[in-house]
């Protein structure tokens, strides 16, 4: 009885948070997109290898083992499929896109782009073939193909402070939650969108990118929690979050660097870092017992202001994604617990 009570004044808080919380709004449950992208059943009957029975590194040795002629008549006549493999040559996922999109996201090269559901989308800022840095923001709620500007706002700005050498992507690559309802307290789009993760981070190994530092917001640093044992990073940076399912960095399994940042007006403070069942994310990432590297925000603005230019969080994330954290003002960067940034993880 005394846990059935726990439970249920647990989802009373949570209930109470997002129904009160400024700047929350009520969700419309999703149904995670997964599974082979479009035209893959045409690609199968043209005798084409399974897409879902290769992994990024399988995808890889297939296109390198076929003529650039063939290459790029693949790409002419399944531009839906080549688009979308993880692992397949970046000028011919850019080529077989641009096919799709028709220059529809503006200046950035488009990397993949799944139009079922709400629409997804990978989009590059930078030279990702040449970079020796490489940054990936991914996303929470409300982010789709259609509703792609307050996440190419931060990629455009994290590449503007991170430089030349640093090729950032904005991943729209999962189904996010709608509002702030049910979807955003529960992880079940969280693990949909962990598995596609993974296999993104996955692909860009196979075409010999180098390992990337993940800037995770919102409920989006829940898909990166999920993700990380098996994640190719080199960090992992959470802003804004309502918890990455485990109370501690040790619980994440990962080897990558993980960072955290919250600047003292946003909103999702308000949320309790709770986990019963499927409800809540768990423990704060920027407390102290998480231990995770702390990251000063307190010139960042609400829940969306960490890359605003000029920020101290923008410095920190330019020089965590440029490599070169050490050459940051310290006053940038706290520790949360014992671990410094020097520290090696």
């Amino acid at each position: 009885m005394r846990r059935i009570s726990r439970t249920l004044t647990t989802a009373a808080l949570v209930a109470a948070a997002v129904g009160g919380t400024a700047g929350w709004a009520s969700g419309d449950s999703q149904e995670a997109v997964t599974g082979a992208p479009v035209g893959t059943a045409e690609w199968r009957a043209a005798g084409l290898p399974d897409p879902e029975r290769m992994d990024p590194a399988g995808v890889a040795r297939f296109f390198a083992g076929l003529s650039p002629a063939r290459q790029r008549e693949l790409a002419r006549t399944h531009p839906t499929v080549v688009g979308n493999l993880d692992g397949a040559p970046l000028e011919l996922r850019y080529e077989a896109n641009a096919r799709t999109t028709h220059g529809a996201f503006g200046g950035a090269r488009v990397l993949a782009h799944d139009t079922r559901g709400r629409g997804q989308v990978a989009l590059v800022y930078g030279d990702l073939a040449r970079a020796e840095h490489v940054a990936v923001i991914v996303p929470g709620s409300d982010v789709d193909a259609g509703r792609v500007r307050p996440l190419t706002d931060m990629a455009v700005s994290l590449r503007q402070a991170a430089g030349g050498d640093t090729a950032v992507v904005a991943w729209a690559g999962y189904t996010t939650p709608v509002g702030v309802g049910l979807d955003a307290a529960t992880g079940r789009l969280a693990e949909a969108g962990a598995d596609r993760l993974t296999r993104f981070a996955d692909g860009l190994a196979a075409v010999g990118a180098p390992e990337p530092s993940l800037f995770c917001h919102s409920y989006g640093s829940v898909v990166c929690g999920l993700a990380a044992r098996d994640l190719k990073a080199k960090d992992l940076v959470v802003l804004g979050s309502p918890g990455m399912r485990a109370e501690n960095v040790n619980e994440l399994g990962t080897t990558a660097r993980v960072w955290a940042a919250k600047d003292p007006t946003d909103w999702i403070d308000r949320v309790p870092n709770v986990e019963v069942g499927d409800l809540g994310h768990g423990a704060d990432p920027t407390g102290p017992a998480f231990g995770a590297r702390r990251i000063a925000a307190d010139d960042a603005v609400g829940h969306g202001g960490y890359f605003a230019p000029g920020t101290s969080s923008l410095r920190a994330f330019a020089a965590i994604a440029d490599g070169a954290v050490g050459t940051v003002d310290r006053s940038a960067l706290t520790t949360a617990g014992a671990r410094t940034e020097g520290d090696a993880r």
